[in-house]
């Protein structure tokens, strides 16, 4: 019999965290939340100071049954779940459902699961903390009461299926003002002077930029004709040379939301897909004769704060791997938002020395890419600045004005191990200009203008979706992930390029929700109950008084939107196309996966089709069908002949109408991270690549 029963929520992490504790010591895992609100009813009594109904979730009665047993066969049993509100919520439940003294010293929290992590955590034992139950509690039950009221509404007025809620009403309201903002959006038109500039055999770029030392800007061709009349012949003198030094500090180590924009970024995957994987990685991988090890730390976390000791081993390997003029001679400050729980750390390897080479083996392909990316991210943020040489130099003929630019790294610091990427993955890159001094005369090659029109605010992607809800306090770091799953599970958005486009129901569900429910869309409102919730954690209100006050108008407008909101009929759109097998008009439906083509005369016939784009290419298998565009459960496009079963051709990159010179078989469309690169699918044929 063992002395010490501990309890964890997955088996993963109970295997690893048995290994480190010893024989004394039984790890069991109570596979996430033993207890809930029941799923048929509210559960919660609105009318009775806001009592919670709890029940064992269905299928967790042998899983409950096998820890009591464990419970009563051990000298003491301590609740090791995640340290976060959820966290402390299961240990509260597992202690009521073991009928343990939640006052007693019966939990145990740590940000990493490493041997002298979990030592050292199980020598500071604490009792459950009851402000961060009762914020999760009160999380809760704010959002059963608004899905559970709000959505037998919409299923009665519009569609059966629908849900809102707190933060998805949010984040579908804000993919919708801003696909409103693209519509309403009016170009204006604007031009550039673009000339290219000769020292020597020494070629440079240079803007346009004024007039008689005065910034212009170029809003119509007539005045691009005005200044390049007044340029006299292709003689430029170097008005001015400004040099500077300019120092680029590193970003700071991951939080939950920059982890998942970052991946979204770099290795282009979804929130969900982050969170799996991060959650793979802190519980444990086998490390062969290391045995199990949880290689980054609680990756839901909002505070990009690092402990001493792993600021002490990063120093030392960036000595060690780069020499002292790498390491960084200032502390940095921690940036805090004003949302900023800083519960915990940031998202860091647990040993900076396991190097990812040196872990390679025993990881998937993309366990591996995203450890990397957070190492990396780490090193980075505790290695010295980056020192750029910048140039600016003011090139004149009369008083018309051009400014050319360079830099280049001095000193590369950070920049040698990770640099963080952008939303519109733009690579910066080193401009170079020639030695140039006051007075020096160059010549211009090329003087090049060209007309733009300025361009709509872009569209959510994830990454910018879940920056806009962090920037805005919606939300935390455990909700980003299942909240963007949620809006498109529904139906209300779709993603279209990897963009978030709103869908007609998702418009139609958000007018209704604005027209009865305003407080819920409101930013300002969901934000403040954020702070609320937080409020709660600190002990410094009651949550059921937080409940309470939200409940008072919300059941108004419960009333009121029961009473008044009228019923939506939402038509199906004519595809143009019959059923071959009825002979009925086939139909566009929205499913789980996006639009399909179904039978309007469902349900005497059920036969549906996925939606084709054809994209004027025989198929050079069976040479009877055509390619076609479609779409694979996971969104991915590829290409495969229409005359499918028969034939199965099939292509993830573009087939081209023409044929290849070399071999006269197909050329394809492969995209790379710099644009897109025509080549042959069978010879070695490439041709240069496209931005």
């Amino acid at each position: 019999m063992s002395d010490y029963l501990v309890i964890v929520e997955s088996p993963a992490k109970a295997k690893t965290i048995e290994r480190y504790l010893g024989k004394k010591y039984k790890v069991k895992a109570s596979m996430g939340h033993v207890r809930d609100l029941p799923r048929s009813q509210m559960g919660v009594d609105a009318k009775n100071d806001f009592e919670v109904k709890y029940i064992t979730i269905r299928g967790k009665g042998p899983v409950l049954k096998d820890l009591k047993t464990a419970a009563k066969k051990a000298k003491k049993v301590y609740l090791a779940a995640d340290p976060d509100r959820e966290g402390e919520a299961i240990a509260w439940h597992l202690a009521h459902s073991l009928d343990l003294d939640i006052n007693s010293d019966c939990r145990v929290v740590f940000n990493e699961i490493t041997k002298d992590a979990i030592k050292e955590s199980f020598k500071h034992p604490r009792p459950i903390n009851q402000s961060l139950v009762d914020a999760q509690q009160a999380r809760r039950v704010l959002d059963r009461l608004v899905g559970y009221n709000i959505s037998p509404i919409l299923w009665k007025k519009v569609k059966k299926g629908l849900s809102a809620g707190r933060v998805q009403s949010v984040a579908v309201r804000l993919i919708i003002d801003r696909e409103k903002e693209i519509r309403d959006f009016e170009p204006e038109e604007y031009w550039t002077i673009k000339a290219d500039f000769l020292k020597g055999t020494e070629q440079f770029e240079g803007q346009f930029y004024g007039v008689n030392g005065k910034k212009v800007e170029l809003t119509n061709e007539a005045e691009v004709n005005d200044i390049l009349s007044k340029i006299d012949g292709n003689s430029f003198t170097i008005h001015s040379v400004t040099k500077k030094e300019r120092k680029r500090n590193p970003s700071p180590p991951f939080i939950t939301s920059s982890l998942q924009q970052e991946a979204a970024r770099k290795l282009n995957f979804r929130a969900k897909k982050t969170m799996m994987l991060a959650q793979q990685l802190y519980e444990g991988i086998d490390l062969g004769k290391e045995g199990t090890v949880g290689l980054i730390t609680y990756m839901r976390t909002d505070s990009t704060r690092i402990s001493d000791t792993a600021i002490e081993e990063g120093t030392q390997y960036i000595e060690q791997t780069f020499g002292k003029q790498f390491l960084t001679d200032t502390k940095r400050k921690e940036k805090k938002g004003a949302n900023t729980q800083d519960a915990h750390e940031g998202i860091r390897p647990t040993s900076v020395f396991r190097e990812p080479s040196s872990v390679k083996q025993y990881l998937g392909r993309d366990q591996l890419r995203l450890y990397k990316l957070i190492w990396e991210r780490f090193v980075a943020s505790q290695m010295a600045s980056a020192i750029m040489d910048t140039m600016s130099v003011d090139l004149n003929n009369g008083d018309v004005v051009f400014r050319a630019t360079g830099s280049k790294v001095k000193f590369p610091g950070f920049m040698k191990v990770y640099v963080e990427g952008n939303d519109d993955n733009v690579e910066e890159k080193e401009k170079m200009l020639p030695g140039l001094a006051e007075g020096d005369q160059v010549f211009s090659k090329d003087i090049d203008p060209k007309q733009h029109f300025t361009q709509p605010p872009p569209r959510y992607t994830e990454a910018r979706l879940v920056k806009t809800l962090e920037e805005l306090g919606i939300g935390r770091p455990s909700t980003y992930a299942p909240t963007l799953d949620t809006i498109q599970k529904r139906g209300y958005v779709a993603l279209d390029n990897k963009r978030f486009i709103p869908t007609e129901l998702g418009e139609i569900v958000d007018e209704l929700m604005l027209e009865f429910f305003p407080k819920i869309l409101d930013v300002k409102f969901t934000a403040k109950m954020e702070h609320d919730l937080d409020e709660i954690e600190e002990g410094k209100t009651e949550w059921i008084n937080i409940i309470d006050e939200f409940y008072k108008d919300f059941e108004k407008r419960l009333e009121i939107a029961e009473a008044e909101m009228k019923e939506v009929e939402i038509k199906d759109e004519p595809a143009g196309v019959d059923c071959e097998n009825c002979g009925h008009p086939m139909v566009y439906k929205m499913g789980r996966y996006g639009k399909f083509m179904a039978c309007s005369n469902f349900p005497d016939c059920r036969n549906t089709k996925p939606i084709v784009k054809e994209i004027g290419v025989p198929c050079p298998k069976c040479e009877k069908g055509n390619i076609v565009e479609r779409k694979s459960k996971k969104k991915r496009i590829f290409y495969g002949c229409d005359q499918y079963p028969e034939c199965d051709f099939l292509s993830w990159d573009k087939p081209l109408p023409r044929k290849c010179p070399k071999c006269e078989n197909l050329l394809v469309e492969k995209k790379l991270k710099k644009g897109i690169q025509v080549q042959c699918a069978q010879c070695d044929y490439k041709e240069e690549p496209q931005k």
